[in-house]
């Protein structure tokens, strides 16, 4: 096996060699009748460099040492096999010392068995506090370090050291990967007795302040009291550690939102679930959705649906459930209308805090709208809008989107596609967008 990676041009080269069995990026196969007839050159005073250039080879390729390791362990192989040794495959049968993918014993079966069960018990036993920093809604996974700390504890007491490789490879993390931490076992206990120093400091401000101090708190009372500058990602990080959490009501976004300068109002409903009226643009129901995408990022869906044609003229899809967003889809929908409102046009909702604030419900009444809300806690008084959630979400793939831009675009294509392609049953078998003018034109 070479260190190092041959090239593509390198891989070419060596193939064409007729001499080389087979080759890939790390290690060249050299043909058995070579292996003979280089231990027969070297037997009659030719050198391993001079064997090597005689058969094709670049030196500068396959490296200098190369013909000198392999004569070593071919004539090793000759000396002990003959002939009949290099013209089988012998790797791993103490031939060149090379590892072989040889049938396990059964006492080696059974040892590896029970290696890979202790292994399972230890993470399925590891304490809540290894799992304590997750954030909710996270994957209950180990981290790597928290996986090469469990891979060391087992095998340590388990004495498993001769099944480290096979332990690694059990638990999904690389052997190089395992050894490379516990070489980086002084530094992890250097940052320890360093993170132990800074806790003290921090649980006094915390204590002193009765639990009711966050990390920017303690960082301005590490400052003013005991000079100490301290980065509060770092007094986050050691609180979390800890387990220090602080008695601090967090603000409520949508409380916030609530308490405005106007009292929150609520609608009578105006539609009593006569959804369809007969004519495009007087039923306008609207509402909002959740989406969830990416590693577990939510986007926020707010639409119209018009109740006569089931067209969706207005859509916004944004990352913010600010009362901007609900805005945007009635600037969007007045847009998508020319500015031109039937004379009893209602938009119907739902009783949510966007619809029942004073700014939006104003812009509603500017427009021309007579607002309607559902009764609260009743789904049925805005089924189609909910219909039309329950579909998109059926049909649409998009939890596999990783950017808010690509989910936007695959939400902008299902609604252009519903609304031009998707033909209805009961509207004469026609898409949303061809009904709406079937009407207009009757």
């Amino acid at each position: 096996m070479l260190k190092r990676l041959f090239t593509s041009t390198q891989l070419r080269i060596l193939e064409s060699n007729p001499n080389v069995v087979h080759v890939t990026e790390k290690a060249i196969t050299y043909h058995p009748a070579f292996k003979v007839q280089a231990v027969k050159s070297y037997k009659e005073g030719y050198q391993p460099m001079q064997i090597f250039l005689a058969a094709g080879f670049d030196i500068a390729i396959i490296g200098a040492e190369t013909p000198k390791k392999g004569l070593k362990r071919w004539r090793a192989t000759y000396d002990k096999f003959g002939e009949e040794g290099l013209l089988m495959e012998r790797r791993g049968k103490g031939s060149t010392g090379r590892p072989s993918s040889k049938e396990l014993s059964t006492e080696e079966k059974l040892r590896r068995a029970e290696a890979k069960i202790k292994l399972l018990e230890a993470e399925n036993g590891i304490s809540k506090k290894a799992r304590s920093s997750r954030k909710a809604g996270e994957a209950q996974t180990l981290t790597p370090s928290e996986t090469f700390e469990l891979i060391e504890t087992t095998t340590r007491k388990h004495q498993l050291e001769g099944l480290i490789a096979y332990v690694c490879a059990a638990a999904d993390v690389s052997r190089s990967g395992y050894y490379a931490w516990l070489k980086a076992e002084p530094v992890r206990q250097k940052r320890e007795i360093s993170d132990e120093a800074d806790y003290q400091l921090i649980q006094t401000h915390f204590s002193s302040l009765k639990g009711k101090a966050g990390a920017l708190t303690i960082k301005m009372h590490l400052e003013r009291k005991d000079t100490v500058i301290m980065n509060h990602k770092k007094i986050r990080r050691l609180m979390r550690k800890y387990n220090l959490v602080a008695k601090v009501r967090q603000a409520n976004p949508y409380l916030k939102m609530a308490k405005a300068t106007q009292e929150h109002r609520t609608c009578p409903n105006l539609l009593e679930r006569q959804f369809n009226q007969g004519e495009p643009g007087k039923v306008l129901l609207t509402d909002i959705t959740y989406m969830r995408y990416g590693n577990g990022q939510w986007a926020y869906l707010s639409c119209v649906k018009d109740g006569a044609t089931n067209q969706v003229p207005a859509h916004i899809l944004s990352t913010s459930l600010e009362l901007e967003i609900v805005e945007k889809t009635l600037e969007k929908l007045l847009s998508s209308m020319d500015y031109t409102i039937h004379p009893e046009a209602i938009l119907h909702s739902d009783q949510g805090m966007h619809y029942t604030h004073p700014v939006f419900q104003d812009k509603v009444k500017k427009a021309g709208f007579k607002q309607s809300m559902s009764r609260r806690g009743n789904c049925w008084d805005n089924a189609p809008m909910e219909s039309f959630f329950g579909h998109m979400k059926d049909e649409l793939e998009y939890e596999d989107c990783q950017t808010i831009q690509e989910l936007r675009q695959r939400v902008n294509e299902y609604i252009l596609e519903y609304n031009t392609e998707r033909y209805q049953w009961g509207f004469k078998k026609m898409t949303p967008d061809e009904y709406r003018s079937h009407l207009l034109t009757a």
